[in-house]
């Protein structure tokens, strides 16, 4: 039986294992926290670069996986130059509401139709943290989990206003929160807990039926070139700004071929 590594967000943590509960392959997992997303992007490449690196140290020659996972999407280029010596494999989607909703052109449907929406999944509401309470969060590095009199000490006062004013407030420009339910878990307890989180901040509640089988397609070894790319060994991940969102480079120049292959 072949054998994947899963390096995975656990905002997809009861979605990943009811796939590979279903998978042709031996699936083994690698959890990372959602507050990955908020320290940066060298950080948070760093931070899977070592996982995947320790992951394949960690293991003897016959436990070595033919190929590896990310449960990932591009995530403000968070997985930028990742690379393996196995064939390494990733959606091509600009963060976690793609494969939630299961393919670029459903997500990007739904954002036109529906703009300032804020999504909720399973894995958000189990998983929910504060950037503000994470030293090293941008937002924490930044001084924005501080009140104002704290900005206005350390930048002056025209500084912290612009701080708060830009940055402070994020999520002002929501006037929608969209509950993503994905057949997994207590799905009454998130339905009222998006739908408290909603009426809290004067926003409409929207429940969608998410569509796991892009996750359960990844974990299963089919790689379709359209919905997923497939990095060779001394290959590594770059953004694109084409509609591949993301495409393979060698580890030392700009470009590359990309290879696509199934196990």
């Amino acid at each position: 039986m072949k054998r994947l590594l899963a390096i995975v967000c656990e905002v997809f943590h009861r979605e990943a294992c009811a796939a590979a509960a279903q998978s042709r392959l031996r699936v083994d997992f690698e959890f990372l926290p959602k507050s990955l997303h908020d320290i940066g992007e060298e950080a948070m490449s760093a931070r899977l670069q070592a996982t995947i690196d320790h992951a394949l140290q960690a293991r003897s020659a016959d436990e070595q996986p033919d190929a590896i996972v990310l449960l990932y999407g591009l995530c403000n280029n968070g997985i930028c130059g990742l690379h393996a010596p196995v064939p390494l494999v990733v959606a091509r989607a600009h963060d976690c509401i793609t494969l939630l909703l299961g393919s670029r052109a459903r997500y990007e449907a739904h954002f036109a139709a529906h703009p300032g929406t804020f999504y909720k999944s399973p894995g958000w509401i189990e998983r929910d943290s504060d950037p503000n309470d994470n030293p090293a969060s941008v937002t924490s590095r930044l001084g924005l989990s501080r009140n104002y009199a704290e900005l206005v000490e350390q930048f002056g006062e025209d500084n912290a206003q612009y701080l708060m004013e830009t940055m402070g407030d994020w999520l002002k420009h929501y006037k929608r929160l969209c509950l993503i339910t994905t057949g997994v878990g207590p799905e009454e307890e998130y339905r009222q807990c998006s739908r408290a989180q909603a009426e809290e901040k004067g926003w409409l509640f929207e429940e969608v039926a998410g569509d796991t089988g892009l996750i359960r397609r990844l974990l299963n070894g089919e790689w379709d070139e359209r919905e997923c790319l497939v990095l060779q060994p001394g290959q590594k991940i770059v953004a694109s700004h084409e509609e591949g969102v993301i495409r393979a480079a060698c580890a030392d120049c700009a470009g590359c071929t990309q290879v696509n292959e199934s196990i």
